[in-house]
């Protein structure tokens, strides 16, 4: 067998190259290790010649000085040692190694060489220099570069790179610029790259992110065209965007298209349909999909689950939400923090902030710690159900538990005490939060100004409002209406108007809230002209600023003590068609009206019967039954037929039957 030494030159060459290839791959300093010098004598027998102390003592005393990465020592010794010679396989082993380290300006050294010495530039060193780009968030990089790949590098661009570039816009969430680009290469000739299904996939989830959803459809139908087959992954991206956009129907239409051309739909799929249609509200469908989603053999996970808990929690069906929970633990799939978070922020809005609580206790149990949104929703149900000292007591217990203090949990406790009369020791929260680097924000300083403003300390509310101002805190249209509405009701109506004309100079528009305390502050000091004026100015505004209930309230009111009854009716007609319902207050005052201010009185049986009549016209069912409600509190009968009406239309034959049959059993029972 031979010996090491009898190895020909040329096998020691490619020993050399392989081992210079491995370690340019490797980033490292070697500034503390001694190496020994490959030679090769000129009778081509290998040996190993130590270097001399000499040279080890230089290179200690040169230890200081910064030292290059193996791979440039390597690239630039290499040809001198006479035992390795640079190829195209070196410089793409020296683009990757920096493209991973993101060394964008040693990339640029390389590409010069390269091009210097006309070595052949491949697609694929381009692609890492691109994922690189992407990496460091430089979308605009990669553009540059794809641009020079064929005029200063002559490399021929492919799809492969085009998709690339493409991604890297995308992930960027750059969506317009990304169809620019898509459009500028695809419509160039010269560039001749014809997109595949990776290129349509991406251009679609673009589309959908920006909303043109038709546009994506249009994609969508132009790939079997292109000569490629939609995936799983084209679907879910246009059924995702069709969801967002309210066209459920469409995207489960989509589901069973698929499956006639033979993808099969995967979880991730089925969970986007869920989410839709539990948003929409539509849970009879979303148990026939669950039930679709068992039989294609695909096994629900935990964004399934919670999917289904948060859609549950959206109707209030929070004891399905529950027994649903039970059913996640029992098919191995584990509740997160997601899960749990979500019932228990179903049950705050019921009212049922102890049933969190509990809940909040089987998530510890099972190893889940606490976290700031869950405390903060339960602080804040809590107090508003009154039950304050349960919710100091689970505030320091979960600050003790590892919470973390942070502005939301303070501005949680700080309302909370604000609701429970103590505003003082709500400003304390507020120190203390400073003092912890806990910065107040709009919600925090509304909530001490509406405490201050409640037990009627108008001075200190302004107080924490110039101190808001201090602190560069923005002023939302929230902490202006609390403001406003504060001085409107101790009647510091001109400064309450002050701070109105200081709302609109700052290019903050008034909410509803903001309007109707304006309107009652005015209506307070007989200015009920300005009010209409402010009324009328409503009026013109979007959906969402439109007066409510509460405004045409304080209209009435105003209209009534002045005895303006045609004006006041006048108003309610147009309250009927804004499409805005009278409630209990509403029928109380024109009830007063009619038997204060008309001569002869009316008792308001006929004035409220003919109210039923008009909303029942306008399919307004609720608004209608509440009106019967008040009439048959205040013992005034509606008409024969008007109680027809509202008998057929409130009630179902079928449940009329059961509810009389049960009555009967009872009866023999």
């Amino acid at each position: 067998m031979p010996s090491i030494r009898q190895f020909h030159l040329q096998d020691i060459n490619q020993v050399n190259n392989y081992f210079y290839m491995i370690l340019s791959k490797f980033p490292f300093h070697f500034a503390h290790f001694h190496f020994s010098v490959l030679t090769i004598p000129p009778n081509g027998i290998i040996g190993t010649e130590p270097q001399n102390n000499n040279d080890q003592n230089n290179h200690l005393q040169n230890s200081n000085q910064p030292e290059s990465s193996i791979s440039d020592k390597i690239f630039n010794s290499a040809p001198k040692m006479g035992s390795y010679k640079l190829g195209d396989s070196t410089f793409y082993s020296l683009i990757e190694n920096y493209a991973n380290l993101g060394d964008f300006k040693s990339l640029e050294n390389v590409l010069d060489r390269m091009r210097l010495e006309n070595r052949v530039f491949t697609e694929r060193s381009f692609v890492l220099m691109f994922k690189a780009y992407g990496k460091a968030h430089l979308p605009e990089k990669a553009i540059e570069l794809f641009d020079k790949m064929c005029y200063e590098f002559q490399c021929k661009r492919t799809v492969k790179s085009f998709n690339s570039v493409l991604n890297v816009i995308i992930q960027e969430g750059l969506y317009n610029r990304a169809m620019e680009f898509y459009n500028y290469v695809v419509g160039a000739r010269h560039m001749n790259i014809s997109p595949n299904l990776l290129s349509f996939n991406l251009v679609i989830k673009a589309m959908c992110k920006l909303g043109l959803v038709d546009e994506a459809i249009e994609a969508f139908r132009e790939i079997p065209i292109r000569k490629c087959v939609p995936d799983s992954y084209t679907y879910c991206t246009l059924m995702d965007g069709l969801c967002k956009e309210d066209r459920i129907d469409e995207a489960v239409s989509l589901l069973d298209e698929m499956q006639i051309e033979g993808c099969f739909p995967s979880p991730v799929m089925f969970n986007v349909l869920i989410n839709g249609l539990c948003k929409k509200g539509d849970l009879t469908r979303v148990t026939k999909l669950v039930d679709n989603m068992f039989l294609k053999g695909c096994v629900p996970n935990e964004v399934t689950y919670n999917t289904l808990i948060h859609g549950l929690c959206l109707k209030g069906n929070l004891d399905k939400a529950l027994s649903l929970l039970d059913r996640m633990v029992l098919s191995k799939c584990v509740p997160n923090e997601v899960t749990y978070g979500t019932i228990i922020n179903g049950l705050v809005k019921q009212g049922r902030a102890l049933d969190g609580v509990r809940v909040l206790l089987l998530m510890e149990e099972r190893g889940h710690h606490v976290n700031e949104y869950v405390c903060s929703v339960l602080v804040s149900g809590l107090f508003k159900e009154g039950k304050c000292q349960e919710a100091m007591k689970l505030f320091k217990e979960s600050v003790e538990k590892g919470c973390k203090l942070n502005t939301i949990l303070y501005s949680a406790l700080v309302d909370g005490l604000c609701r429970e009369g103590k505003p003082d020791e709500a400003m304390q929260i507020l120190y203390e939060m400073a003092n912890k680097g806990c910065k107040p924000n709009a919600f925090t300083y509304s909530s001490l100004m509406k405490g201050f403003f409640e037990t009627g300390n108008s001075h200190k509310a302004i107080e924490v409002w110039r101190d808001m101002e201090k602190n560069n805190c923005i002023q939302n249209e929230v902490c202006y209406s609390v403001l406003i509405h504060g001085l409107c009701k101790n009647g510091n109506v001109k400064e309450a108007m002050m701070v109105w004309e200081q709302m609109l100079g700052k290019g903050c528009r008034p909410d509803v809230v903001a309007y109707s305390s304006m309107i009652h502050g005015l209506c307070k000091v007989g200015l009920i002209e300005k009010a209409l004026k402010l009324y009328n100015e409503m009026l013109c505004l979007e959906s969402h600023y439109q007066p409510d209930v509460i405004t045409y309230n304080i209209l009435f009111n105003a209209l009534c003590k002045q005895s303006s009854i045609s004006h006041a009716v006048d108003i309610l007609n147009r309250m009927l068609d804004q499409g805005c319902d009278p409630d209990l207050v509403t029928c109380n005052i024109f009830l007063r009206m009619l038997r204060e201010k008309l001569d002869p009185p009316q008792d308001g049986q006929e004035f409220l019967d003919e109210l039923v009549v008009r909303l029942l016209k306008r399919q307004r069912i609720l608004g209608a039954s509440k009106i019967v409600e008040v009439m048959l509190q205040k013992f005034l009968l509606p008409k024969a037929s008007t109680w027809a009406r509202v008998v057929q239309v409130l009630c179902k034959s079928k449940k009329i039957q059961a509810v009389i049959d049960k009555c009967w059993s009872n009866l023999y029972c």
